[in-house]
Order: C-alpha cells, then sequence, then structure tokens
C-alpha cells in the first residue's frame, strides 16, 4: 500500500502556500474535521483533522515578549488539548490531560493565554491520543520574532509531516494502535508532506537569502537533510540560537518534534532548481523546490552573525546531580517486566495491554516524580538508550544543555535523539515551577510506555 515514484512524478507541483484557512486571523483555534490534497494531484482528498479547516493550522507569528490569546474549541468527536510545543510557559497552559489540565471535551472549549518569552521557532500540536490525532493534522506553526532580526529575502517555514495514506482512497490508514509500529520504529508513512502538500515549489533568485523555518512534525520519522543549490548554516536549534552558526556541509537529522532555523543562499545558476532533500537508503528525493529565475545580487553575501541570545539561565555542571533514565523495552529487548501503577506486570501482560516499552522500569507515567527539583537547582539527565530503536526524548516546560563527549555544553534543545544503545546526557536549570512531561516524541512510543514526569517547586 504505498505511492510509486512515477506516480509522484506524474503529478503536478503543489503550490506551495499554506491553505487559505490557515491563513485567516482568529482568536480561536477550531479543532475540527476537513478536506484536504495532501497526495498528488490525481488522487482522491484526504479527510483530515485541523485547527481552522487546513493542515497545518494557521501559523500564530508574533513578536518576543507578547501574549497569545487562543480559545480552543473542540469540533473534533474526541477528547481532545492543545500543546505549545518548545515554549517555556505557564505550567497550566501546557496541555497535558491528567497533569496540567483537563481534556476538552466533544463541544467545549478551553482558553490558552500566556506570554512567549524566547524567540525562535515553535509549533502547536494536539496532546491527547496525540499518536491518533497529530497523524490526522492536529499541528500548527508558531513564530516568535526577534526585536531585531536577521537581513533575509524570504523568511518561509516549512512542516514536515508524512501520512499513511489508502492510495485508492487518499484516507489516512486508521491503524494508530499497530502493535508492530508501536514495539518498532512508531508510525511511518507512505507520503512526506510540506506545509501540508506534495512537492511544494517556492521560487526564489539566484544570491537571495532564506530563512528556512524546519519543523518536524511527523509521528516517527527522523529526516536525515542536505541541501541541493543552496548552501548556508543552522542557526538555532528546537527554537534557541546557536551561539556559533555551523556550517551546512552534509547532511544533517531532524528527529521529530525537533526544528532547525537555516539561514542559506541560493547558490544555484537562473532557470535551475534548488531544493532541500530528504537522503534515504535509495538515494532519496526532494522535499520543497527552489526554482530560480533572475539574479537577487550579482554576488552572494558573506557569512552570518548569530542569531540574539534567548534569557536562559546560565547552566553549571558543577554540583549538579546525576539522574538516570533508562529506556528500555520494544522489539528485539523485550521488557521482562514492568510496572504498571503499583503493580509490576510480565512482558507478555503488558504486550497484551498495548504497553511495549519502560522508563525507570515503569510502563506508563508513574505516580511519583522522575525527578523532585527545587525551583532554580541544576540537574544532569543521563538517558540511557538500552532499545533497539532510536527515541527523540522531550522536556516539557524547560530547554537543557547537551554535554558533549569531551564534558562541555553543546546546543540549547528541547528534544535530544539518543540512537540505539546510545548515552546521551543533559542538564538543566529547574526554574519553571510545575509539573512536566518527559517523554518519546516517537508518539507510538510515548503511548506505548515511554511516558514519565518530574516536578519543579
Amino acid at each position: 500500500m504505498t505511492f510509486t515514484r512515477r506516480q509522484f512524478l506524474q503529478s503536478a507541483a503543489a503550490l506551495a502556500v499554506l491553505p487559505h484557512s490557515a491563513r485567516a486571523s482568529s482568536s480561536d483555534l477550531i479543532a475540527q474535521t476537513a478536506m484536504q490534497q495532501i497526495a498528488p494531484n490525481g488522487f482522491p482528498q484526504t479527510p483530515v483533522w485541523s485547527y481552522g479547516g487546513g493542515v497545518p493550522g494557521a501559523e500564530i507569528r508574533l513578536p518576543q515578549g507578547a501574549r497569545v490569546q487562543r480559545r480552543l474549541v473542540n469540533e473534533l468527536p474526541q477528547p481532545t488539548t492543545v500543546h505549545w510545543h518548545g515554549i517555556r510557559i505557564d505550567n497550566a497552559m501546557d496541555g497535558v490531560p491528567g497533569l496540567t489540565q483537563d481534556v476538552i471535551a466533544p463541544g467545549e472549549g478551553f482558553d490558552y493565554d500566556f506570554v512567549v518569552p524566547d524567540a525562535g521557532t515553535y509549533w502547536y500540536h494536539a496532546h491527547n491520543r496525540s499518536v491518533e490525532q497529530v497523524a490526522r493534522g492536529l499541528y500548527g506553526p508558531l513564530i516568535v520574532e526577534e526585536a531585531t532580526g536577521p537581513d533575509v529575502d524570504q523568511d518561509l517555514t516549512l512542516m514536515l509531516d508524512d501520512w499513511r495514506l489508502d492510495p485508492d482512497t487518499g484516507h489516512i490508514v486508521e491503524d494508530f494502535d499497530n502493535g508492530h509500529d508501536q514495539s518498532h520504529a512508531g508510525r511511518l508513512g507512505n507520503l512526506i508532506s510540506v506545509n501540508g502538500q506534495f512537492d511544494p515549489v517556492f521560487p526564489a533568485r539566484r544570491h537571495e537569502r532564506l530563512r528556512l523555518r524546519l519543523i518536524n512534525a511527523s509521528n516517527a520519522r527522523i529526516y536525515d537533510l542536505a541541501l541541493d543549490g543552496v548552501a548556508g548554516w543552522i542557526v538555532a536549534l528546537d527554537g534557541m540560537p546557536l551561539e556559533s552558526p555551523l556550517e551546512v556541509e552534509d547532511g544533517f537529522p531532524l528527529a521529530p518534534a525537533q526544528r532547525a532555523d537555516l539561514i542559506v543562499d541560493v547558490t544555484a545558476e537562473s532557470d535551475t532548481v534548488a531544493g532541500l532533500i530528504s537522503r534515504e537508503r535509495d538515494g532519496g528525493f526532494g522535499l520543497v523546490r527552489f526554482p530560480v529565475s533572475g539574479n537577487s545580487a550579482t554576488t552572494a553575501r558573506s557569512g552570518v552573525v548569530p542569531l540574539p541570545a534567548n534569557p536562559l539561565a546560565q547552566v553549571v555542571l558543577d554540583g549538579a546531580p546525576v539522574h538516570r533514565m533508562t529506556l528500555q523495552g520494544g522489539a528485539m529487548r523485550w521488557l521482562e517486566s514492568a510496572q504498571l501503577g503499583d503493580t509490576q506486570l510480565s512482558g507478555r501482560e503488558l504486550a497484551q495491554l498495548g504497553r511495549f516499552w519502560a522508563l525507570n522500569g515503569y510502563a506508563e507515567r508513574p505516580l511519583d516524580p522522575f525527578l523532585d527539583a527545587q525551583r532554580g537547582s541544576a540537574h544532569r539527565i543521563e538517558f540511557v538508550n538500552e532499545t533497539a530503536f532510536p527515541h527523540a526524548m522531550h522536556l516539557h516546560g524547560h530547554h537543557f544543555r547537551l554535554i558533549l563527549p569531551d564534558g562541555s555544553l553543546g546546543p540549547w534543545r528541547d528534544t535530544v535523539l539518543v540512537e540505539r544503545g546510545q548515552t546521551r546526557e543533559i542538564v538543566l536549570v529547574a526554574d519553571n515551577p510545575g509539573d512536566w512531561l518527559l517523554h518519546c516524541h516517537m508518539l507510538g512510543h510515548a503511548a506505548s510506555g515511554m511516558m514519565s514526569w518530574f516536578r519543579v517547586t
């Protein structure tokens, strides 16, 4: 049940703009059903779940320090919530059912109201039955602009997603609780979209400078991205500016929920096509095309300056206690046993309940926090991946710094990719009070056991 490359190539290229409904301004986020042309032209439209009638939902773009006020109105057949991913937000606005708020029942609403303290690229998405609701299209971009932004000719938000579609009907395949997916790499689709479209086109000119805001909204796909006909630098990861921009010389990974801001110059000649590439074992394919026509300047600009830093607490490693979180289970490393609440169950019993993974021996969010931190204290978390699959570990309400193998501090992130068999260490300042989720952002893994939480008081 796959789309063939020939079908893709025979289709007309989609117009690279967000759906009209996504451009409308509104004080409400209406979670509703809609129809959208996700597959190439010539295939049927796809029934989606959306914010405001289009996927992605409306781009919320506002200046640093501004206030977001949105009422979520649920017109879906399931309860839902909204999580504002990557924003250091008031805990009551974080959108986690059973931890920060109750679910929003069909026909009901909830008022989200918070200030955005950090500039950068963020996003919002459903956080109830996420493995299904995000896969159906419940997500959108949240862009916080710097007071003084970089000098670019185009500022493009590109939300990457993969869909599991039936090519005969265009409908989403509704096997969201598929045990094979959940116990392996997660839900992987058979069609990749950018801004809800296949093969979008953004016209450009030679020597134009572009800001590309990349957001991985996929359930489980890790992209290996590369540039073709454009060259430049990664200037921010997960919304947070790099102290020194990183020149893109080869490919770079983007795990589920992660973001990367690039500033690139169009180097391709006029009347050719540049692009963003997803590299695969079979050689890869283009995600976005930049047809080049004419020249923006006679020569390319030189260099790039770092984006202004966000007001994050300084991290000090000395004296920060280390907390070990072991990632367990999954296919080829099956759980022998794990806790569900107060009950210890065998791996077979857990599998019968659709639980294939555990964090520190718990196959669901435990009753007690993994970390109980005093506000303002620094803590190191050591993620030890004993499974046969990679995991994108995400902390709510905070950013953290990676600790590099030489002991130095790496970039700020809110989601860290931990490869199979790998140990990765982070350090955070627990400065945002409340009860915060910590989970794998391969959403099927979270649904089947990889959920925990931490408390800051």
